[in-house]
C-alpha cells in the first residue's frame, strides 16, 4: 500500500466527483475541504477517532452548528473511502459524540394577521417583484426557485405552478483563483420538482397577465434575466419595513405557509409533498409541534372511538 495525504487524495477525489454531481453541490464540498478538511488534516495520512472527535469540538466551540459540522464529516468519509479503496489508506469507523443540545428553537413565521396583511397590500399593489412574494407566501416556495420561476411554470389552464428550477450564487475555487458564478439548476432534491395548485386569489391574479406576457420570460423581473435571490432578499427586507413587519428572514415566508396548512388541519403528506421535502420526518420535525389542547382531543378522540 502506498500511503498518500489527505491532500493528495483529495485532489484525487476531486477528479473523480466532479462528473457525476450538481456545479453546486461540486462548488460546496470545494468549500468544506478548503475552509475546513485541508487546514486540519491536509498533511494527515490517517485519521483515528480521537483527532476526528477533537476536530468536531474544536469546532462547536467557533460556533458552528452540528449540521454543519455533519455536513464537512460527509465530505471527509467520502474522501477517506476513495482513499481506501485505491490503497493510499487505512480506514477506520468512528463514533462521534456531539454534546446534548435543548430542543429545537421554535421557526419564525407570520402571524395569521401579518400573513393576511401582506397578500392585500400586494393585490391592492402590484408589481412583478411583489407578485413573487405573494406567490411564496400561497405556495411554500424556496427563494431560489421563486428567482427561477418562468410564466411558462405557470399553467391558468391547470391552475397550477411547476417548480423545475432553482438559481443560486454558489463559490468556484479552481486552483489558486476563486469566483462567484450564479447558476440556474435543477431543484434541490427530486422530491422538489413538483406542482402546486395556485389559490383562486392567485390564479386571479396572474390569469389576465398571461395574456400578454413572454411565457420565456422570469416572474420576477418580466424579462429574459431573472433576479438572483440576494438581490430579492435585500428588496424582500426593505418591503417588510416599510409595511412595519417583524424582522423574519425570506424562508420565514415559506414556513409561515407551511404553519398555516397545518393549523388549517391539512394531511401531514400533502404538505409535506407540496413543500418538496424528500421525507415527511422533514414536515413534522419542523411543523407539528401539537401543544396541550391538541393532544387532549386526541385522547378524547381515541377514548370516544372506544365507546368511552
Amino acid at each position: 500500500m502506498t500511503n498518500k495525504t489527505i491532500r493528495k487524495i483529495a485532489d484525487a477525489w476531486k477528479v473523480e466527483k466532479r462528473p457525476y454531481v450538481k456545479q453546486s453541490t461540486f462548488a460546496a464540498y470545494m468549500l468544506i475541504l478548503e475552509n475546513h478538511i485541508l487546514p486540519s488534516f491536509g498533511e494527515s495520512c490517517e485519521l483515528s477517532e480521537k483527532h476526528v472527535q477533537a476536530f468536531v469540538l474544536e469546532k462547536l466551540d467557533a460556533g458552528l452548528s452540528a449540521k454543519s459540522i455533519k455536513d464537512i464529516l460527509i465530505v471527509l468519509k467520502m474522501v477517506m473511502k476513495f482513499g481506501v479503496k485505491n490503497e493510499w489508506m487505512n480506514y477506520y469507523e468512528w463514533d462521534i459524540k456531539y454534546p446534548t443540545v435543548q430542543s429545537n428553537k421554535e421557526i419564525e413565521v407570520l402571524t395569521v394577521q401579518n400573513h393576511k396583511k401582506i397578500l392585500d397590500f400586494i393585490h391592492d399593489n402590484f408589481t412583478f417583484r411583489n407578485l413573487g412574494i405573494y406567490v411564496c407566501l400561497s405556495t411554500g416556495l424556496r427563494i431560489g426557485e421563486i428567482c427561477a420561476l418562468k410564466w411558462s411554470d405557470i399553467d391558468v389552464n391547470t391552475g397550477t405552478v411547476t417548480v423545475q428550477r432553482t438559481i443560486e450564487r454558489i463559490y468556484v475555487i479552481e486552483g489558486e483563483t476563486k469566483h462567484t458564478e450564479l447558476v440556474i439548476n435543477t431543484p434541490k432534491t427530486q422530491n422538489s420538482f413538483r406542482e402546486i395548485p395556485m389559490s383562486k386569489e392567485l390564479l386571479s391574479i396572474v390569469k389576465p397577465l398571461k395574456k400578454v406576457v413572454n411565457d420565456d420570460f422570469y416572474v420576477l423581473t418580466n424579462e429574459n434575466e431573472p433576479t438572483e435571490p440576494r438581490t430579492y432578499r435585500n428588496y424582500y427586507k426593505k418591503l417588510m419595513e416599510q409595511l412595519k413587519m417583524p424582522q423574519l428572514k425570506f424562508h420565514g415566508l415559506r414556513h409561515s405557509f407551511a404553519t398555516r396548512c397545518i393549523e388549517s388541519n391539512c394531511d401531514y403528506n400533502t404538505v409535506s409533498v407540496i413543500l418538496g421535502h424528500s421525507n415527511i420526518s422533514t414536515t413534522l420535525n419542523l411543523y407539528v409541534h401539537p401543544n396541550m389542547e391538541q393532544k387532549k382531543k386526541c385522547i378524547n378522540k381515541m377514548l370516544k372511538s372506544l365507546g368511552k
